[in-house]
């Protein structure tokens, strides 16, 4: 039972993506949108048709400029989708809609790793206490290492980034060090369960990790599957 009598999902989620400006984060909206179905049609900011970039200037320059936010069900879980500016020079903005999230995305580009303003919003995602997911994108691009991503992650980010498209023993231990509670359970059970999982995400104890490419919605369904599976709902608790 997820959905109530006007069938509007129970759980309403609040959720931003952010991102170094370029890469991909508007790319990466859009090909949520339209993998969940709230667009018929995938826009692409360099062909100045994107759904969320709908200022002039924005479709002129390529970047997204204002918050904009778009719609979405995904399970049991009915999605505001902010789009928060990526350009450092419209960091403001992106800092107020930072404090009515209820789960962050940041995307990082596959080709440039984590640069500069990356660094800021993840530590804004850390002041506001943000669970977040992170897609690393563009990983069609010549060049691109999932491992040397990882790796370089869990040095500037943090050492609980973890590889969600990983299954078996390896992924288990890797997620059981993120917390003592759960790494006792695993040695004595032998499994982490999704509540377990769900709420290392929501403590930010563990920082899931989706690679892809959303430019040809590579990696998208596989985020998306895993932000249905371990959202446990709005951490507000509204």
């Amino acid at each position: 039972m997820g959905f109530t009598s006007e069938n509007k999902p129970e759980k309403q989620i609040t959720m931003g993506i952010l991102a170094h400006v370029d890469a991909g984060k508007t790319t990466l909206s859009e090909g949520i949108l339209y993998t969940c179905k709230a667009i018929r049609k995938l826009g692409r900011v360099d062909h100045q048709d994107a759904f969320l970039d709908t200022n002039t200037l924005e479709r002129n320059r390529g970047i997204t400029i204002f918050s904009k936010q778009a719609e979405c069900t995904l399970g049991e879980f009915g999605i505001t989708l902010l789009d928060t500016p990526g350009h450092v020079d419209f960091s403001a903005e992106m800092e107020r809609t930072l404090q009515v999230l209820d789960y962050g995305i940041l995307v990082i580009s596959g080709a440039d790793g984590v640069q500069g303003h990356t660094r800021t919003l993840w530590n804004l995602l850390a002041r506001y206490q943000v669970p977040t997911f992170i897609f690393i994108n563009k990983m069609d691009q010549d060049g691109t290492d999932r491992q040397d991503r990882l790796t370089e992650l869990k040095r500037k980010l943090s050492g609980e980034c973890v590889d969600f498209t990983e299954a078996g023993e390896e992924f288990l231990e890797e997620l059981s060090m993120c917390d003592e509670t759960v790494m006792e359970s695993y040695l004595e059970n032998g499994e982490i369960t999704a509540s377990q999982i769900q709420t290392l995400i929501r403590e930010r104890k563990g920082f899931p990790c989706y690679f892809g490419s959303a430019l040809k919605l590579e990696g998208v369904q596989e985020l998306l599957d895993g932000l249905e599976k371990y959202m446990d709902g709005p951490v507000s608790g509204t």
